[in-house]
């Protein structure tokens, strides 16, 4: 199985799918001249040589800002920010930004499950009142 040196260097970065950095670590167990590749790309990095692509990378230029990525859960986005979301997070597979949308949506959902709480409580206290003595 061939890897470039692109998808190594991401594979560095803990960027790629956990499918392929299944595949690359398990190709790394048996394939000295891999291990060999990835510890040169690794030395040039250490290095501070980078190219402009990995300086790309590494900042996560691409990646949209998390109230981009919160607009985008709410629906709240363009249609072409929106394309570009579920490109970047789908297609793509940036692994950052899917965590961000993660977290997003289970703070979406605790945020629901607050106000239902709150609701309730709200309706509680309207059903009651006048029922209740104060003492």
């Amino acid at each position: 199985m061939l890897f470039s040196d692109q998808e190594l260097e991401s594979y560095l970065d803990e960027a790629l799918s956990a499918d392929r950095m299944a595949e690359i670590e398990a190709a790394l167990r048996t394939d000295s001249a891999l291990s060999e590749r990835l510890a040169r790309i690794n030395v040039r990095r250490d290095a501070g040589e980078h190219t402009l692509g990995e300086i790309w990378r590494l900042a996560r230029a691409s990646c949209p800002s998390r109230d981009e990525l919160g607009s985008f859960l709410l629906g709240a986005l363009g249609a072409e920010e929106a394309d570009y979301v579920e490109f970047h997070a789908g297609e793509v597979g940036c692994r950052y930004c899917q965590a961000s949308l993660d977290d997003l949506k289970s703070r979406q959902g605790e945020a629901v499950a607050a106000g239902e709480a709150e609701t309730r409580r709200r309706k509680y206290s309207q059903s009651s009142a006048g029922y209740l003595r104060r003492d």
